[in-house]
């Protein structure tokens, strides 16, 4: 199996200096472990003016790292989409966004329409499938759920951050591993059309607790956030579903009851 892993440019949260990205070290890790069962190499890719820190990732058991220069006005999905295509990957691999740069997370959903490959998001561990070509993901889902799925190669898969920690740093690795510079004549992007301002933090909403609640039934209210109510369905059949969608509409206001 080829595995590609996708390294952004990232920044530290708190100090702001240039930093691998966290989640893309811990993807890191569930590829590693991947070849290693099934006797498959990893390849991390970069494209960009600068590497940066990002030879880190050498410590962290990434043995070959990519870096596609461009420049900085590149556009750089198309330098990507053209390394990916090239380098016939059997999965590639991404995190959930970047830090510090233009975190929207797009980026693993554009380079699977470019690449017709499925897509499958939060991934918190990775095993092999049982039949040959498959791969078996395990989904992060909210409140800590998870959820087992199987998906068929080739494919992109994003990386939760609660998949296990990045493997420890050795310097060693630093040493021993390749890196590869490859010159990139990429186009220039198009001009965003986008507003960007300062983050600013909002509320979170959270429920309420009724007048003469107990103590237990406010903690609770403020630790919980506030819930949307509805039921929770399993492989429903259709009609049924419409139902309940209607009925949760119709409580909401959203749409006049009859």
């Amino acid at each position: 199996m080829k595995i590609a892993l996708l390294l952004s440019a990232g920044r530290h949260k708190v100090s702001g200096r240039p930093a691998p990205v966290p989640v893309e070290l811990q993807a890191l890790r569930l590829a590693v472990e991947l070849a290693g069962a099934n006797g498959g190499t990893v390849t991390g890719l970069h494209a960009g003016p600068e590497l940066g820190p990002l030879t880190d990732a050498l410590g962290h058991g990434l043995g070959h790292l990519v870096h596609l220069r461009t420049h900085a006005e590149a556009d750089l999905t198309a330098a990507l989409i053209a390394a990916l295509e090239a380098g016939g990957y059997d999965l590639i691999l991404a995190g959930r966004s970047g830090q510090g740069g233009e975190d929207s997370g797009l980026l693993p959903y554009t380079l699977a329409r470019a690449l017709h490959r499925p897509i499958l998001a939060d991934a918190a561990a990775l095993t092999p499938g049982a039949e040959a070509g498959t791969l078996s993901v395990e989904q992060a889902l909210g409140r800590g759920a998870r959820r087992r799925l199987v998906v068929r190669l080739p494919a992109l898969v994003t990386v939760h951050p609660a998949a296990p920690g990045p493997l420890p740093f050795a310097f060693t690795g630093v040493r021993r591993g390749h890196v590869e510079t490859q010159e990139i004549a990429a186009p220039a992007s198009a001009p965003r059309a986008v507003d960007e301002r300062p983050y600013r933090p909002r509320p979170k909403l959270i429920a309420k607790a009724a007048a003469g609640a107990s103590a237990a039934e406010r903690l609770k209210a403020a630790t919980v956030a506030a819930s949307g109510g509805g039921k929770l369905l399993v492989d429903p059949a259709p009609e049924d579903a419409a139902r309940e969608i209607l009925a949760h509409l119709r409580a909401l206001g959203l749409i006049a009851g009859r």
